[in-house]
């Protein structure tokens, strides 16, 4: 039974207004609480409380939840995406990002205008993610994918720059987080006459923004300017979310949620559909707020609103994925698995070659290093006590690199998806998320105890993508599209954690970004057995990996039950992903970079890709953990994010040669 437009409204308004008025009347009788909105009591704390903290924070969510629905809903318009969104583009981490670098390297730039900085850095997210997916016409979705990959690149830096800066930039956990904590009406004021001119402004071009639904060649002969229509929409837009950045932080996938909903209700003209939204968004937020308000206790400190909004809409966009039509998206076929007729025929003196340059690196990032009297060779200065420090943490990592580029090499050949990896498609942050609500909940007490709940993560990933892209035939760009969301619920929840104030946050913030830093001999023996365990146990399958990519047709004429392999090989690809995870955190894309560069040197069947994977694996996790020790010497850049900015580097050049 289709549900209506008028009644949904209805009943969040009914829902909002009953919170509400249960947690008014538990301060104040309701005619005395309704007073200290145009009056206030100053011999009353409750009535200041509620005229100075709650009214204001009541009115500052309704203004923002209507903002990034407005803005959802012309991206989507303009980028006719269902699934475009100030999150889902990086225009929110953008303007975060851009507020962050500023409070640390230009605090002046804050004072003249901190929604000025925040624009700014949204725009520049939007112009990248316009400059990556210009080459296929802004198709849509390769414009979220690239945005989830500026996410993740931002997302990487501010990690950085938050390790290197714990105290300076300590309240921007919170404010990140998306809080909605008001002390006065300012940011009301602020906000208030900004988004009513930017959506009055967003009314005036609905009639030509109504024409994109037609093809770009229908909406040109009835004489509309594509390229300034998208221009000043996306403007728009970006200048709603920033605003809303600058004065509340983050608040995730409320613009992304409103106009769905609205979609799902049935509203298809574009007019009804603003109005809507902007209602839905605006009710929808504020319910999140008060409801997280109603927890008892301290946890309305601990749960953000901005977080929780995302923890919700991760979900909601793993149920519009099904909805998504795809008919006329191509094959996604990047410059990143394209190669000559003319296979080069590689052997084992390439084999060998490649496990020598390994040995090389090896010997040489743990002698050479930065220190205080400049680079040092232990050859020369003789401190070989350095080694017990150093080596332990330079065999880990190679380690780890091998076990990701293996899972990567596992998933790409069995899927037959050329950007897929344990990083990219929500491997890693399942496993991530298992570790994190394992960790904090106390369930882990013990490295056995982290290593099942990263299992049960990356499992109940892994069932996630099977489920919601079985149907469509494991199509590359809606498993992509699932990995944005499974990352965006571990960024949530992330977030939430660093918001709390628990004192383990930097350990694992650090353990997050791939910090090697607490490896010991201990953690490196027991890496080494799963290594070489779960990595010798792929290699009994190297025939299967050969067959798969062939098709299912193929493969089961060949005798291979395809459903019980495939699902074997991802079983050990997600033990190979969570024993990575432990090491080197979720995100370094070495799973994807790896195999990718394998078959660049010429590697194709799958025991040379396998172990061509494993050592360019391994390498690029020596070299990022010799790099992230000496780049800002003294201060130290994990691994994990050392690799997962390289890897961004290289899948953005990926992007860019769609």
């Amino acid at each position: 039974m289709r549900i209506l437009p008028f009644s949904f409204v209805s009943l969040l308004l009914l829902a909002v207004l009953a919170v509400g008025y249960a947690q008014l009347t538990a301060q104040l009788p309701f005619s005395l609480a309704l007073q200290s909105f145009v009056h206030t009591d100053w011999q009353s704390v409750i009535s200041i409380k509620l005229s100075l903290t709650w009214w204001p924070r009541l009115f500052t969510t309704l203004i923002c939840g209507a903002a990034l629905a407005v803005a959802g809903v012309l991206m989507q318009q303009v980028l006719r995406n269902p699934i475009a969104s100030p999150s889902t583009l990086g225009v929110a981490t953008g303007a975060s990002f851009g507020l962050m670098l500023a409070t640390l390297y230009a605090p002046w730039l804050i004072e003249i205008s901190h929604s000025l900085v925040a624009l700014l850095g949204g725009l520049i997210t939007m112009a990248l993610v316009f400059a990556l997916s210009w080459r296929r016409a802004l198709s849509p979705t390769i414009v979220v994918i690239t945005g989830l990959v500026i996410n993740l690149y931002f997302g990487a830096f501010s990690t950085v720059l938050l390790i290197l800066n714990e105290e300076k930039l300590s309240g921007l956990m919170i404010w990140g987080a998306g809080s909605l904590v008001q002390t006065g009406w300012e940011n009301v004021q602020y906000l208030l006459p900004k988004v009513i001119i930017a959506t009055g402004a967003a009314f005036l071009f609905l009639k030509p923004l109504s024409l994109l639904e037609l093809t770009e060649s229908g909406a040109k002969s009835l004489g509309v300017s594509l390229a300034k229509l998208r221009f000043i929409c996306l403007g728009l837009a970006v200048l709603l979310t920033s605003w809303v950045v600058a004065s509340v932080g983050v608040i995730g996938f409320i613009g992304l949620a409103a106009p769905a909903i609205t979609r799902l209700l049935g509203v298809r003209r574009l007019a009804p559909k603003l109005i809507v939204a902007m209602i839905i968004g605006a009710l929808l937020l504020t319910l999140t707020d008060l409801l997280i308000q109603s927890l008892p206790g301290y946890m309305p400190m601990y749960i953000q609103t901005g977080a929780a909004t995302a923890a919700l809409g991760a979900p909601l966009m793993l149920w519009l994925l099904p909805k998504l039509s795809m008919k006329n998206q191509t094959q996604t076929e990047t410059i990143l698995t394209r190669h000559t007729p003319k296979v080069r025929h590689v052997g084992k003196k390439s084999i060998l070659l490649t496990a020598a340059l390994l040995l090389l690196g090896l010997v040489v990032f743990s002698t050479v290093s930065l220190q205080n009297q400049g680079w040092q060779w232990l050859l020369l200065n003789g401190e070989w006590s350095m080694l017990d420090w150093r080596l332990p943490r330079l065999l880990t990592a190679v380690l780890a690199g091998a076990m990701l580029a293996v899972a990567g090499t596992i998933i790409q050949r069995i899927s037959g998806n050329p950007m897929a990896s344990p990083e990219v498609i929500g491997i890693s942050s399942g496993t991530a998320i298992g570790l994190i609500l394992s960790l904090y909940t106390g369930l882990a007490a013990g490295i056995t105890g982290m290593y099942i709940g990263g299992l049960i993560g990356a499992a109940l990933s892994m069932l996630i993508i099977v489920l919601l892209n079985r149907k469509s035939g494991f199509q590359p760009e809606r498993v992509l599209l699932t990995g944005v969301a499974i990352t965006a619920l571990m960024n949530a929840i992330q977030t939430i954690i660093l918001a709390g104030g628990d004192p383990r946050n930097y350990q694992f913030l650090a353990w997050m970004s791939g910090s090697t830093y607490y490896v010991t001999y201990q953690t490196l023996l027991m890496t080494l057995a799963f290594t070489l365990v779960l990595v010798a146990l792929v290699f009994l399958f190297t025939k299967w990996l050969d067959i798969l990519p062939l098709g299912q047709a193929s493969a089961q004429s060949l005798g291979v039950r395809v459903s019980r392999s495939r699902l074997v090989l991802l079983a050990i690809s997600a033990c190979l992903t969570v024993a990575a995870t432990l090491v080197v955190g979720p995100l370094s894309f070495v799973g994807l970079m790896a195999p990718h560069l394998a078959r660049m040197l010429g590697f194709n069947r799958a025991k040379e890709h396998l172990l061509a994977a494993a050592l360019v694996g391994s390498f690029l996790m020596l070299f990022a953990d010799w790099l992230g020790r000496q780049w800002l010497y003294p201060q130290e850049i994990p691994a994990g994010m050392v690799a997962s900015i390289l890897g961004g580097l290289y899948l953005l050049w990926g992007l860019q040669r769609l």
